[in-house]
């Protein structure tokens, strides 16, 4: 469980990589197409190969170089990927530095946590203390700009269920048009939802 002594990108990569190494390498996750290899590939190269990043983007030639990269990470064993993902970036990326650590990975880690946690029968969604919720909630509105156009139409409003109505800072409009899809749920299960997760998360959605 996350404390205030440890960051939570740090306690829930910790996290991660005792359930990947629990698990194995050929279990399902909910990242379509990848078993627990593939995302413990995805988060080595990520950490440790800025150099595969822009093929991601750009695509072209880079892909080509990018996918290379990933196929050799990946053909690797599954118990070095597994520590490398706990060791994080190496001191030279600006990733591994506390601040940049805290805003670039402290969502990706608890997405992919909860990737791997939720692909595995008898999951059950965690109750997260109100710092870590908090700081979920501050990165919904990031993701959902690139990923929530593409699973709803016309507007979107956001509502964490876990405070109570009309409390400062608990609802936000992400998008505007009609008809308006509301989402409401804990931080965490919003961020979820907006990142694509929408079958695994515990949200309620009402559309009008």
């Amino acid at each position: 469980m996350p404390t205030s002594a440890v960051p939570v990108s740090q306690s829930e990569r910790a996290a991660l990589a005792d359930l990947l190494e629990h698990l194995g390498p050929d279990q399902p996750t909910c990242c379509e197409g990848w078993t627990t290899r593939d995302l413990a590939t995805h988060l080595v190269v990520r950490d440790r190969r800025p150099d595969a990043g822009p093929g991601l983007v750009l695509g072209g030639p880079l892909r080509a170089w990018t996918s290379r990269v990933q196929d050799r990470t990946r053909s690797r064993p599954f118990g070095v990927l597994v520590a490398e993902v706990r060791s994080g970036p190496p001191a030279w990326a600006p990733t591994a530095w506390p601040a940049v650590d805290r805003l670039l990975n402290t969502a990706e880690m608890v997405i992919h946590h909860e990737d791997v946690r939720r692909a595995q029968p008898d999951w059950a969604p965690r109750d997260l203390p109100r710092s870590v919720q908090d700081q979920l909630w501050r990165s919904v509105p990031l993701l959902a700009r690139g990923r929530a156009a593409t699973s709803t139409g016309g507007g979107l409003f956001v509502r964490r269920s876990d405070v109570p109505d009309g409390a400062p800072g608990s609802e936000r409009r992400l998008r505007d048009g009609q008809p308006t899809t509301t989402v409401i749920g804990a931080p965490l299960e919003v961020l979820l939802w907006v990142s694509g997760r929408t079958t695994v998360a515990c949200v309620d959605l009402t559309a009008e």
